[in-house]
Formats: C-alpha cells, sequence, structure tokens
C-alpha cells in the first residue's frame, strides 16, 4: 500500500499555534504516546479538558516526562496521574547524557477507514509557552498502515524509540515516593542556586537592564515630545509592566542636573529609588530620599514622598528640578498635589500611571497636556510580555442559577442574585473547579469577586467550613485599609494558611497583589470594563510565575456576552467579529494567554451575540448608562472613553440613529431630563453644524485637519478672543510632534476641506454654517461660531469645555490608532478599516468625492479597489461577483461588469505589474451589519497573475498580496460562525 507522504511545518504564529494542532489530533485518536522534556503546570493546565474528554472516553494515552534539568515541575506530573487513562513515566537521565525529545504520536482512522500513526516531532515541550507563544518549529507526518496491522516504516521506528525508552532502566513510574524525592531534589538545587548567588558565583545583579519594548517606545517619543516644546508627558501602562525602569531610561537620556521623584506612599519609594540606583551609573549620581524620617535636600535624584513634599514644599525654589516624575499620577489631580504642582516650575513633567480613570477630581489628561507618551492596553501588554498570560476559564455555572428569574431594572438586583448564589452545592461546583483546573504554585492564593459583602461573607464562611478555618476571609469597603493589607499580605505569605480572599469591588483597581495565582469571577459580567480591572489583579508578572487560572462561572445572565467584548479588545467590534472571536476561543490573543469555554456556556453567548441588537437606541442607551456609573455618575466626555480598557467606542452612538449626528446630540437625548443644557447649546445652530462638521472626519484617519483647528482653538484660548487667525506655517511648526515630516501640500489641503472644498454637493450644503474662513493663507473660525464662543456665559463656556473635549478624543484616538505619521503616501495603514471617502481624502484628491461602485481610480497610475466578500441574498446575479480568498496570500477579484480585456483599463488591472499600475485592495465582510453600512479593511497592494485573468464583462482574476494577510484576520474575514440554536 502507498504510504501518505503529507507534511506540515507547525510554526507559533497566530491560529497555526501548536496547541491547536495537538488539541485537534488528541481530539481525533484512538490512541496517543507523548515524550517531552519538560512539562509544566502552564502546559497541562491548558490541555485538561481535552484529557478529560479522552478520559471519558476511555482512549489510552502514554506519556514519558523527564527530570532532566529540573524543568519539569512536579505539580504538572501530580495533575497527568489523575487521569486514569494516561500511564505515566519520568525519564531520569544519567549524568553524562541528557534527555531532550519531544514527540507525540497518535493512532487514528482516516476517512477511508485505514489505520494510521500521525507523528509530530519538534521542538515543542509540554509548556504553555512551546504550545503557543515561543518560536517553535514542529513536523508533522501522516504514516498510512502497510498492511491492516503494520504500520509504516518511518512510524514505527518512531514506536520502537519510544517503547525503547519507556522500558529503559531509567524510566521510573510515577508514585508518591518518585514524586516526594524529586521535591526534595529540586529544593536542594534551589538552595544551592541561592547559596552561588550569595558567593558571587552567579547573580542576577550582574545583568545589564536594557529598555523593554515599551519603554523603548516611551523614551523616544518623549524626546520627540520635548524636541518640538511640550513640557508635560503622561505614561499609561499596567502594573509590574515597567513604568518606573521606563523614566529611569528618560531621566538618563534628559540628564537633568536636578530630578523629582514624587509618590504617595513610602514603600513604592525605595522601590523607585532602588531602579534608579540599579541602573544610574554616572560618577555624578546622587540620590536620596525627602520623607518625614529622612531629608537628603542636595542631591541629584531627590525622591519624595507626597505629604512631606506638600509640608515642606517652600524648602525648595519653583525651579530648583529641571525634571519632576509624578508615579501614580491618577492622584495628581488632588488637592494635596495641586499644591506642589501649582509650586514646581521643572522643564519636564512625567506622570506614570496604570489607572488614568482614576483620578480624584478634574482630568488627568489635561493636566499633562494631552500627551501620551504610551499607552499600553491589555493585547498590547500580554504582545510586549509585560504581564503575566492568563488561562481564562468560561464555565456553565451549577444548575438552578436562573438569572432571568430576576428583573435586571430591579433596584435590589443585586441582593437577589446574592441570595440566589448562596447555595451549598454552588460552593462544592467553585470548589471542584477550583480543584479540576488548579493553579501554578505550591499555594493557592485566590481573589474571588463576588455580588455583595453579604454574599462574599458567605463564601469565607463556606469554604472554611470544607477547607478548614484560616483558609478564607471576606474583605469589603467595610474594612479599613490596614486590615486589607494584613490578609492580603498573609495571602502572600507561603507558609500562611489563607488561600482565598473573596470581596466585592474594592479589588477591582489600584491594589497590586503581585503573587495571585487564581481569580474566580463570581457574579454576573454587567461591565466590561470591570470586568477587565477584576482579570488584571492577578496579572502582575513576577519571577517563577508562569500564568493566572480564571474561572469564570456563566449563567443565564442576559449580559454575559460582555466578557467576549471585554477580550476582544477593540473598541471597533461589530457582532459578526465578536461570534468569530468566541467560536475560535480567542485564538489570536497575544502571548501564552489561552481562552476556553465549555460547550454550553460557549452556544449560550453566541446565541446572545447574535440576538443582540447592538446598534439599537435600547442597546445604546444600556451601554452609555454602564459607562456613566463606570464615571462615578458623571456624564462622560469623550475622552473618558479613552480612560478605560473595555469601554464602548463613543462614535457608535453617532451612526445608528438618522437623527444623532453627533455625540453631544446623542447626550441631549439620553439626558434630557436631567440635564437640559446639552439641547440648549445645540439650539445653536453655528455651533450644532460646527460640530457635525468635525463629526464628518471623526474617527480620524488623517490627522492635518484636526491639526488645524486644534491649534487655531488653543490660539484663540490664549488670546481670550474667538476671532484669531491661523496660518499654514504656524501650523505645521505646532504639529511636528505628530509627524516624520510636516508637508505644506497635506496641510493646505486640510486647509481647504474646512473652508469647504473637496466635498459633495450634500455635504456642502449640510455644513456650509461650520466652514471656517480663509484670508491670505490664514484660517478662523466662522464669525459667528467665534461670537457665540467668546461669550462670557455659562451655555459658552459649556460649549468650549465640549469643543476642546472632541478635538482633543479625536486626537488622542488617532495616535492610539495609528501612531506617529509617517511621510507614507497615501497615509494607509495595514489591516486598519477606511471608508471610500476616507481614501479619497487621504490621497488629497482635488476631485469632489463621489462614491462608485468597487473601483475608485484616483489618478493615471493607482486604482482602490473596494470589495464586499460576503454578497447580500438581494443582490442580483448579473452583479454577485466572486471575489473570495483563495489563500492567506492569494484573492480572486472580477472586475466590474462593463470591463473588456482589451480596454485601457482593464489592461491596468490584468498587466498591472508591467504597467506601472498600483493596486490596492480593500475588502469588507459585509456591506452592512445591523443596517450599519462597514467600513473597508485595508490589505495593501496587490500583483496581477495575467495567465490567471479569464472571461470579461466581467473579467475574472487572481492577485498576490504582497503582505500575508495574518492568520486571524483571515479566519475573521472568511469565517461565518453558524450560532447553535437551543
Amino acid at each position: 500500500m502507498e504510504e501518505d507522504n503529507s507534511f506540515a511545518f507547525v510554526h507559533n504564529h497566530g491560529l497555526t499555534n501548536f496547541y491547536n494542532n495537538l488539541v485537534e489530533n488528541l481530539q481525533t485518536c484512538s490512541e496517543f504516546k507523548i515524550s517531552v522534556s519538560f512539562v509544566r503546570n502552564s502546559g497541562v493546565n491548558v490541555l485538561k479538558d481535552v484529557l478529560q474528554e479522552l478520559a471519558n472516553k476511555n482512549i489510552p494515552g502514554q506519556i514519558l516526562a523527564s527530570t532532566y534539568l529540573g524543568y519539569t515541575q512536579p505539580k504538572a506530573l501530580d495533575d497527568l496521574a489523575k487521569f486514569p487513562n494516561i500511564k505515566l513515566k519520568i525519564f531520569v537521565p544519567n549524568e553524562k547524557d541528557g534527555f531532550h525529545p519531544k514527540g507525540y504520536l497518535f493512532r487514528k482512522t482516516t476517512v477511508d477507514n485505514k489505520a494510521q500513526w500521525t507523528v509530530i516531532i519538534g521542538s515543542s515541550n509540554l509548556s504553555g509557552a512551546a504550545l503557543k507563544s515561543n518560536i517553535e518549529w514542529n513536523v508533522l507526518k501522516n504514516d498510512v498502515f502497510v498492511e491492516d496491522d503494520t504500520p509504516g516504516d518511518f512510524s514505527r521506528s518512531v514506536l520502537e524509540e519510544f517503547d525503547e525508552l519507556w522500558n529503559s532502566k531509567y524510566a521510573k513510574d510515577y508514585s508518591d515516593e518518585f514524586i516526594l524525592s524529586y521535591r526534595d531534589y529540586l529544593i536542594k538545587q534551589k538552595e544551592i542556586q541561592k547559596e552561588n548567588v550569595k558567593r558571587g558565583i552567579f547573580s542576577f545583579e550582574e545583568q545589564t537592564i536594557k529598555p523593554n519594548d515599551m519603554q523603548s517606545e516611551a523614551i523616544v517619543k518623549l524626546a520627540r515630545l520635548r524636541k518640538t516644546g511640550e513640557t508635560k508627558a503622561l505614561a499609561i501602562a499596567a502594573t509590574g509592566s515597567g513604568k518606573t525602569y521606563m523614566s529611569v531610561f528618560d531621566a538618563m537620556q534628559y540628564n537633568p542636573k536636578k530630578l523629582l521623584f514624587v509618590v504617595h506612599r513610602e514603600d513604592i519609594l525605595h522601590k523607585a529609588k532602588e531602579s534608579f540606583d540599579r541602573v544610574c551609573t554616572d560618577k555624578d549620581y546622587s540620590s536620596g530620599y525627602y520623607t518625614g524620617t529622612k531629608k537628603d535636600a542636595n542631591v541629584k535624584y531627590l525622591f519624595a514622598t507626597r505629604d512631606t513634599l506638600r509640608n515642606h514644599y517652600t524648602d525648595f525654589t519653583p525651579d530648583e528640578f529641571e525634571y519632576i516624575v509624578v508615579d501614580e499620577a491618577h492622584h495628581a489631580t488632588s488637592p494635596s498635589y495641586k499644591t506642589i504642582l501649582d509650586y514646581f516650575k521643572p522643564k519636564f513633567l512625567l506622570g506614570l500611571t496604570a489607572t488614568p480613570e482614576r483620578s480624584d477630581s478634574g482630568d488627568i489628561y489635561s493636566l499633562f497636556d494631552n500627551n501620551i507618551a504610551v499607552e499600553i492596553r491589555l493585547r498590547q501588554a500580554l504582545q510586549y510580555g509585560l504581564i503575566c498570560p492568563f488561562h481564562y476559564f468560561g464555565l456553565t455555572d451549577v444548575t438552578g442559577i436562573d438569572y432571568s428569574s430576576i428583573n435586571p431594572e430591579d433596584e435590589n438586583y443585586l441582593e437577589k442574585v446574592s441570595k440566589m448564589l448562596m447555595i451549598s452545592r454552588r460552593v462544592d461546583y467553585i470548589l471542584e473547579k477550583v480543584n479540576f483546573y488548579g493553579f501554578d504554585g505550591d499555594k493557592a492564593k485566590i481573589l474571588g469577586f463576588c455580588a455583595t459583602v453579604e454574599h462574599a461573607k458567605y463564601m469565607a464562611t463556606e469554604v472554611n467550613k470544607r477547607l478548614g478555618e484560616g483558609t478564607a476571609v471576606a474583605l469589603s469597603g467595610e474594612d479599613s485599609v490596614p486590615v486589607r493589607e494584613h490578609y492580603v499580605q498573609m495571602l502572600e505569605d507561603d507558609k500562611n494558611q489563607l488561600q482565598y480572599i473573596f470581596t466585592v469591588d474594592i479589588f477591582n483597581e489600584g491594589i497590586d497583589i503581585p503573587t495571585v495565582n487564581m481569580v474566580l469571577l463570581l457574579r454576573p459580567t454587567d461591565s466590561s470594563i470591570i470586568f477587565i480591572q477584576q482579570l488584571g489583579r492577578g496579572l502582575r508578572k513576577i519571577p517563577d510565575k508562569d500564568f493566572v487560572t480564571v474561572l469564570d462561572f456563566i449563567g443565564n445572565y442576559q449580559k454575559s456576552f460582555l466578557m467576549a467584548i471585554a477580550l476582544y479588545g477593540k473598541q471597533e467590534y461589530d457582532k459578526d467579529s465578536l461570534k468569530v472571536a468566541v467560536d475560535t476561543d480567542f485564538a489570536d490573543l497575544p502571548g501564552g494567554t489561552y481562552i476556553h469555554m465549555d460547550k454550553i456556556a460557549k452556544e449560550q453567548i453566541l446565541r446572545q451575540l447574535d440576538n443582540e441588537k447592538f446598534m439599537s437606541m435600547k442597546y445604546m442607551k444600556e451601554s452609555y448608562y454602564s459607562f456613566k456609573k463606570v464615571c462615578g455618575g458623571k456624564v462622560p466626555l469623550l475622552t473618558d472613553y479613552l480612560k478605560h480598557d473595555g469601554s464602548v467606542d463613543p462614535m457608535k452612538f453617532t451612526v445608528f440613529n438618522a437623527q444623532i449626528k453627533t455625540y453631544l446630540e446623542f447626550l441631549a437625548k439620553v439626558e434630557i431630563e436631567t440635564h437640559p443644557e446639552f439641547q440648549e447649546l445645540l439650539n445653536n445652530e453655528f455651533y450644532k453644524t460646527f460640530i457635525r462638521f468635525l463629526n464628518y472626519f471623526m474617527p480620524l484617519y488623517r490627522l492635518e485637519e484636526f491639526c488645524c483647528i486644534k491649534f487655531l482653538i488653543e490660539k484663540c484660548v490664549k488670546a481670550k478672543n474667538y476671532s484669531e487667525k491661523i496660518t499654514i506655517d504656524e501650523i505645521m511648526e505646532l504639529s511636528q510632534k505628530y509627524f516624520e515630516e510636516c508637508k505644506w501640500d497635506s496641510f493646505k489641503y486640510a486647509i481647504e476641506l474646512l473652508t469647504g472644498q473637496h466635498l459633495g454637493q450634500t455635504e456642502y450644503k449640510s455644513f456650509k454654517n461650520g466652514f471656517c474662513a480663509l484670508n491670505d493663507s490664514a484660517i478662523s473660525l466662522n464669525q459667528n461660531l467665534a461670537n457665540f464662543l467668546a461669550d462670557d456665559t455659562e451655555l459658552s463656556r459649556f460649549g468650549r469645555k465640549y469643543l476642546l473635549d472632541t478635538i482633543e478624543y479625536s486626537v488622542l484616538r488617532f495616535e492610539d490608532t495609528f501612531g506617529l505619521q509617517t511621510n507614507d503616501y497615501p497615509f494607509l495603514k495595514l489591516y486598519k478599516e477606511y471608508s471610500k471617502r476616507a481614501v479619497t481624502h487621504l490621497c488629497q484628491t482635488n476631485n469632489i468625492f463621489t462614491p462608485m461602485p468597487g473601483v475608485i481610480q484616483l489618478n493615471e497610475k493607482s486604482y482602490y479597489i473596494f470589495v464586499n466578500l460576503h454578497k447580500g441574498a438581494d443582490v442580483k446575479d448579473s452583479i454577485n461577483y466572486k471575489d473570495k480568498f483563495k489563500t492567506p496570500e492569494v484573492f480572486q477579484w472580477q472586475s466590474p461588469n462593463t470591463t473588456k480585456r482589451d480596454s485601457e483599463t482593464g489592461r491596468d488591472w490584468v498587466y498591472n505589474e508591467q504597467r506601472g499600475v498600483t493596486l490596492h485592495l480593500f475588502v469588507r465582510k459585509f456591506e452592512e451589519i445591523e443596517g450599519i453600512t462597514q467600513p473597508f479593511m485595508y490589505l495593501g497592494e496587490v500583483i496581477t497573475h495575467p495567465d490567471s485573468a479569464e472571461g470579461e464583462k466581467p473579467i475574472t482574476m487572481l492577485f498576490t498580496l504582497k503582505n500575508r494577510v495574518p492568520d486571524d484576520i483571515y479566519q475573521e474575514l472568511t469565517d461565518v460562525v453558524e450560532v447553535p440554536k437551543e
């Protein structure tokens, strides 16, 4: 019988990571054998569900691990040994030989009922990093039996080698005695290593500390901001991601004569000083403290507590410090900090924060002149390796938990939910799942988020009954800060018996418990923001902590799909993209993070997503009020939506209803009874039209227009005269902090747009009362608008506030989405989304924008091709083009049905490379979702295969994409998820 010689190279890239291949082969095998050097908790943890499936089906397996180099973790072996279908041995190599194989063997039956072995050999051990995030090379071979009971030569040789190792005298059966001796060995090795460090034989202190990706990005941007005259900036990144070291590196490049580092807690101060002392080695470097007990005022780098400085700031001159760093800068708008910051006049002020939304009062962004040095959200932090990976398991809640029986609008909703959750069998179920999924480390350090204080106390009491008094405690706002800190220290102490802290909201943010290794979500998810905050409590990265286990108990709560929005991690989502993400277990999450939902929970969330009307007024109001609650009940500014990871995209409030064109108009609608001033403000036709005109450009794809508006308004505010003018030269000078190079033509085009040129008749008619005035290459505001803004009335001040907020939001969002604008022309970024109008403006065409079906030609040598991948059922056959991906590198396109091959246009498309013609490809999955027109994703330039061209009117041809579409984007564009029925 002929051997099947199919090969596949498996590299940890997007959806083709080794984990997916391993799970697929395990789920389809009738027997498996695994031989690996290292078995880690992180690898076993993410395979537990599929291993349980195999155990339920009684699929036999053999796993051969090893003690080589001491990398295999005893707890991982313990967990594997719990599965009754798995025979487990541990290879203990002798002193001269190592043990380094990585082989995975699966016996299967082919579609034509033939036996085969699938063999994967390569570099992947059984660890979380090796399964998903590391660069790994593995080769897969399917080897069909040559006879009914005889494997092929290749698989037979691998099986023989496996059996030889399995039966070797060095392969020891798993047993309690073996594990005890292995644990003792590892403890002794750690003691030897510690002793070596003490003796200086090997010391981590000798390693050179270099900037990580986040720090490198920040210090480059900080240098550029200062070069353009900026004196303040804010760095936003997760706790433990290296913000303090980032400030060290920037201080070194600035080299101030004197630096002040201010914090509100003394323990943070010591750590900050240690960071500076470790990196700064210049001969003129000196550091000291300015606290209640120590005042080293004459050092170069001074580390001060806020309270001491507030009482003694006049001991220094206002300009004494060239550079000031404010840690935990979300407190910087409080009165105590304001006194300090109002007094000192540094040449540069840097704020560091993990939570920009937690300002005590005022706006932290504006305090630092809206200059963001770096802003790292959850996905970026995972990608950069700045936080600990997490293993999230979405579990169907225990039978009998029925949220549908309680009205979410009931003022006693949480109390009723709490009573429903406080049942003994749910506690048993939770502990059963904790025991099954386990945690990384020797001691459980678990944080459980509950519905109410009563629920938290109940959980602590019940866990103590089952596991022993002192195992669990409940903490809430009723407990003082010292009491909370006491129990946190107990939890972190490996020798203390406390394993569980149950809480309500006090640990959502701001409390750092680095060693937490499991998070329990024990209440319904009612906010994607709160979900991320709770998740983040366990993500502090510390040595010997490979991952955090997250158990989310998902009931039939109507908003449980909010976890999908939180994990998706992008503001620009729709129900289709969310369904694909859920269906693929968020496979595009970077790093060693894993998401798994059991079948019932996944199907429930998919149905919720499918049924939810995301673009309805009802959903928009719910989203708004939920976010308003997060903001402490105040009406959110647009910039507030940028401060919270997991917040709704406020631009959605402006597209779902034909009568609501701006965020202000949405606020006027939903706040009509409590804040009638919004409608009063919109009664000014010139103000309303100008805000609508700005919204026409939002979200920004070009920055030039808003640079013009931003710096014009700032000049007016400074001069207290809203009739001020600003020239292109002035704008370009001020815009250098956003551009690698400011180009005259781009800003000239921007001014022309703002004064009403390059617009279609409809746009011109709609916005003519909002156009800026142009006079001798300088622009100014519409005089009627200027008169209104200049009035010294409460309404005018209110209008100025929301106008500035609109401008700052747009600029900050552009920076977050696109980063520094380069000299690319047109400024198109791969895999970003654009409307046809946006592409026209990006190309700075003098043509009036007119939507054209399928293709826009903006000059003789450039075509912009727009494709709908899925045609609606109402599309006629005559225009139902056969546009589709063949592979991530090849796309089939069918031209408009009027195009002949021998026409100039047809020849441009078929022979584009030879004729020097550039083709840009944009695609969107659906033309509309929930009645809302969708933008197109830019896939870059393409080259036609001339030999592939077939037919005419239309012509069908194949494009090669210059940039291979990433696996996660390819899957999102091509997958259509079928939602299971109940």
